[in-house]
């Protein structure tokens, strides 16, 4: 039995090269997000066990931090348009290395013969 050290090291860079891509886009697509004014707040959930859940009067106030921090936005209405399209062209090439990785796993034999 052979190690082939030189194909463990192509999958280890790719790996690692795919999630920082991924970590990156997705990052600076929350960051454009909240830069359009449009900060996502989430919820409260139902949960059971050792998770910790945020009331009611918690989320109404996060909500209302977020409202109010959209208004103080230094940004215009063109500025915040910009910058929420950015926002979703890295959430969209975020999914586009996903599923270029997905297919590459998927169509294998098709792409490396």
């Amino acid at each position: 039995m052979s190690i082939e050290w030189d194909a463990f090291l192509n999958v280890f860079v790719g790996a690692l090269i795919g999630a920082s891509v991924v970590v990156l886009f997705y990052a600076c697509g929350l960051r454009l997000l909240v830069r359009a004014g449009r900060a996502p707040v989430v919820g409260p959930a139902e949960f059971t066990d050792a998770i910790t859940v945020i009331s009611e009067k918690e989320a109404q106030r996060a909500q209302k931090a977020a409202a109010k921090a959209a208004r103080k936005s230094p940004l215009t209405f063109s500025q915040k348009r910009i910058a929420l399209y950015g926002a979703y062209a890295c959430f969209t090439l975020c999914g586009a290395a996903l599923l270029g990785g997905v297919l590459m796993i998927v169509f294998k034999n098709a792409l490396f013969g």
